[in-house]
């Protein structure tokens, strides 16, 4: 297992779209290993594939207080949305920027597991949330982008100041 390097908004990689998992094989669960051990040292709760600069539909979510209910979605689809809420969201890959974003209250997805087996999830709340927004990740957006203009630029702008601090 390996820490994998977490890409930075506004990196340009983040907005690559994932392609399709065609084979699950070694190569693959070694990715979701690396990708658990990256998120869990992160103190992330969800981490897609594209964040870590492999452009696959490859997502990992672990919601559960102590750390012990990882799920692995390989090629999700959401095939039922219902009710919309506004929950704060945070990201690996916008790290310190806390927002309210809009989603489905609900959401039922299918996808593959680590083992190449199909299943189907019906998911709320806070795990849905996730599932979401590391949805979004495949598809090549950040959660920042949910958000107005004026907020972006400001996110933008702060990040800034703050790699400038950091140099």
């Amino acid at each position: 297992m390996a820490i994998l390097e977490i890409l930075q908004y506004p990196d340009p990689r983040l907005h690559l779209p994932a392609v399709r998992v065609d084979k699950i094989d070694e190569a693959t669960r070694k990715l979701v290993s690396d990708m658990a051990e990256t998120m869990y040292a992160a103190e992330g709760v969800g981490l897609a594939a594209t964040q870590v600069n492999v452009h696959q539909q490859v997502l990992i979510i672990d919601v559960s207080p102590d750390r012990s209910d990882l799920r692995v979605f390989i090629n999700p689809e959401v095939i039922r949305r219902e009710g919309m809420v506004l929950n704060q969201e945070g990201c690996l890959s916008v790290p310190g920027i806390y927002d309210n974003v809009e989603r489905a209250d609900s959401v039922t997805v299918t996808a593959l597991d680590a083992n190449g087996s199909r299943f189907t999830l019906n998911a709320s709340g806070l795990l849905a949330s996730c599932v979401q927004h590391e949805m979004d990740h495949l598809q090549g957006k950040v959660f920042v982008e949910h958000l107005s203009e004026l907020k972006q630029n400001r996110i933008r702008a702060k990040l800034k100041k703050r790699q400038r601090k950091a140099a």
